[in-house]
């Protein structure tokens, strides 16, 4: 549920309101995508107190945290847990001894709309990096990044490749070479198996965060700049499309740019509601985002499949994506003020990452083992990688964050 940066902002302007599935589809989660625990972003250089472009914003005093942000990647991670959990077949029928379409024969066919939250996260992940990068020099980006992504990375794969090698885990290791190419969250490109299914999307992160810091951070983000950097990659990725060049999809990601461009588009509606470019990179992002999920989760009926998403519901759940994190930009969820809020944005990361391949071990032990219901069985095993998440951040992000950040913020 990746998007991984602080959500505390720095005062804002006057005028803003504060396919058939694929393989990796199939094994959705995201993100690191795009969030950080918390700290404040920087000041919104490069723009006037009224949200126009040239005249530097000199305030440095925080902004209070978006709130709502920190409840909204809850709520993707979520909705990744319980596709994962009870709205595909794969592994997870394994743990449960049987489909999860046969233990929840009405819920299921919900449970399989859980696959979008990573669109979502993608979206949440655009606003956050924007807001991030904006005033922040490379190396200073560049640290945030790497201080938030890996420390539970880290102690992710370590983790679910100690409990894959007990002998009474059913779920077969990776080899220890793979492992170990694992630690450097490349394994993807370089064709290593995978410690955790979730790792696709952040290598889809990766490649987003690369190409925003080489074409605003790096030069300076200006609102100028930023529309540039969307109208572009747009229309790259169409091209990407046209020309069907393998190298080109790798780098320039058609099927995802759109949901982290429409995120970039909300943040500058955060800063400006009336800017009606950012309007329109929001509106063009949408109509297609809504493309490329109907087009890679939606088939016609068939009973052999294990579940149906009429394109309208795939179509009213990536609206709803944009829908929200529209209402966080334009600050008409500012009442979600709750602290506890904050503290679901700090689980939401190491909860996406230890989720999926632990909850297999955590449903078979709750299930199999100790006879639970599976109504039962299905939020326990929720609630015990939440309670995972907690210590993953207690004992791992919260040491080791700032002192990875310091260290590579102040090397020469």
């Amino acid at each position: 549920m990746t998007a991984v940066e602080s959500n505390t902002l720095q005062k804002p302007p006057p005028e803003t309101g504060s396919a058939p599935e694929t393989a990796a589809v199939a094994e959705a989660v995201l993100p690191g995508a795009g969030l950080e625990g918390g700290g404040p972003a920087g000041a919104d250089a490069g723009s006037a107190p009224g949200g126009e472009p040239g005249a530097r914003d000199r305030s440095r005093a925080p902004r209070p945290r978006l709130r709502a942000l920190d409840g909204l990647r809850m709520v993707a991670a979520l909705m990744v847990a319980v596709y994962h959990y009870g709205g595909r077949d794969g592994e997870i029928g394994e743990a449960w001894g049987s489909s999860p379409a046969l233990q929840f024969p009405t819920a299921s066919q919900l449970f399989a709309y859980g696959t979008l939250g990573v669109q979502i996260f993608f979206i949440i992940s655009g606003f956050v990096i924007c807001m991030s990068g904006w005033g922040r020099p490379l190396r200073s980006f560049f640290a945030s990044r790497v201080s938030r992504l890996y420390p539970a990375y880290w102690a992710a794969v370590v983790l679910v490749t100690l409990v894959f090698a007990l002998p009474w885990v059913t779920y077969q290791a990776v080899s220890p070479s793979d492992a170990l190419v694992n630690m450097t969250m490349l394994q993807q490109p370089f064709g290593a198996d995978r410690v955790l299914g979730v790792c696709w999307t952040l290598w889809v992160e990766l490649r987003f965060y690369v190409l925003f810091a080489l074409f605003v951070v790096m030069p300076g983000a200006t609102r100028q700049r930023v529309v540039l950097f969307c109208a572009v990659w747009t229309i790259a990725s169409a091209v990407t499309e046209a020309a069907n060049e393998p190298i080109l999809e790798v780098v320039l990601m058609p099927e995802y740019s759109a949901y982290f461009i429409g995120g970039i588009g909300l943040y500058l509606l955060h800063r400006n509601r009336r800017d009606i470019v950012a309007w329109g990179v929001v509106v063009v992002s949408w109509l297609i985002g809504q493309g490329y999920a109907v087009d890679r989760l939606w088939h016609p009926p068939n009973p052999d499949f294990f579940s149906y998403r009429p394109s309208l519901g795939i179509i009213a759940v990536v609206t709803a994506g944009f829908v929200a994190v529209g209402l966080v930009a334009l600050g008409h969820l500012r009442w979600a003020n709750w602290r506890w809020l904050t503290v679901a944005g700090t689980l939401t990361y190491p909860f996406y990452l230890v989720h999926e391949h632990l909850g297999w071990v955590a449903v078979h032990v709750l299930h199999r083992t100790l006879g639970l219901p599976s109504a039962v069985a299905f939020p326990a095993t929720i609630v015990s990688m939440l309670g995972l998440a907690w210590l993953l951040y207690r004992f791992v992000e919260t040491p080791l964050t700032p002192r990875i950040k310091k260290l590579l913020t102040t090397a020469r």
